[in-house]
């Protein structure tokens, strides 16, 4: 078992050299228990109110079953409140990143009161749209722009990364998405000239999936620069995997779940949770007027 990354022999080491005595390893994992308990009971809170704003992503963890190093994913989504705040929704393991593991997930997210979710932002994860347009059918789907700037980049040469960069960052930054299809057709072409390796597969790549990327258009301008990628959600990824790396191979996917969970409680406790993120005014205010023009 693990407390913070840190075993249970560790935390014996770190008890003699603090206070010259080893705390058993009985009391570590009592102790233990009495936290995993309340993380758990933490992991399956009621959430409640709604949450416009959705952001999933998945981390791979290697863990240690019979002598065999294997990969479990760890599936995490936060959320925008009505008011404005983030909160940590979940967090739990799936098999690996498929639609049987995102299924799984955004049932147990829909279970637990998931409700009024407007725009889910994410990777290109396999199995994701599909869950999503099951469990909550009446969001849509935004493609991490960052994402999906690193995967045309793969198709360019590294010499050229900066001069692509520009383009992409040109057809997100129009005034309304009209403009933006417009400006990605003229990037698709530019590439299609371009005399460079493997030119033709980044301008096919682009022109099979920016629509992909343009979702966050149909929602308040005041908004776009938040819901249309998956920083958020990304820092908060990025912790965890500097505590687990720590710990290498967990012994079992229960440890591995706690430890990452035990620092989703953490980081929920903090101003992260607290501090204003976005004014949801304009997203309401937008309702509002589009259901007064129903009704003229």
């Amino acid at each position: 078992m693990y407390l913070a990354g840190v075993s249970v022999h560790r935390v014996e080491d770190i008890t003699e050299a603090l206070w010259g005595t080893r705390v058993s390893p009985s009391t570590v994992s009592n102790l233990n228990k009495k936290i995993y308990a309340k993380i758990e009971v933490w992991r399956n809170r009621p959430i409640e109110g709604t949450h416009p704003y959705v952001f999933l992503d998945g981390i791979v963890i290697k863990r240690s079953r019979a002598g065999e190093v294997r990969n479990v994913s760890l599936l995490v989504a936060i959320g925008v409140t009505s008011d404005g705040y983030r909160e940590i929704l979940g967090i739990c393991e799936g098999a690996k990143e498929d639609k049987s593991g995102w299924s799984a997930f955004l049932r147990h997210l829909v279970d637990r009161g998931l409700e009024g979710v407007k725009l889910i932002t994410s990777d290109a994860c396999r199995g994701l749209v599909e869950s999503a347009a099951e469990y909550l059918p009446d969001a849509r789907w935004q493609r991490c722009v960052v994402h999906f700037y690193r995967n045309v980049f793969s198709h360019v040469p590294s010499t050229k990364v900066r001069e692509v960069s520009h383009m992409l960052k040109a057809i997100h930054a129009q005034e309304n998405r009209s403009a933006a299809e417009q400006k990605a057709r003229a990037a698709v072409d530019r590439l299609h000239r371009q005399r460079m390796a493997r030119a033709a597969e980044a301008a096919e790549l682009l022109d099979a999936h920016i629509a992909e990327t343009l979702t966050f258009y149909a929602f308040p301008d005041s908004h776009w620069t938040k819901p249309r990628t998956n920083n958020p959600l990304e820092r908060i990824m990025r912790e965890i995997r500097r505590r687990t790396r720590v710990v290498g191979a967990f012994p079992d996917s229960q440890s591995c779940l706690n430890l990452a969970a035990a620092r989703l409680r953490h980081i929920a406790g903090t101003h992260w949770s607290t501090r204003k993120y976005m004014n949801m005014d304009p997203i309401y205010a937008a309702k509002t007027e589009a259901y007064g023009a129903i009704v003229a």
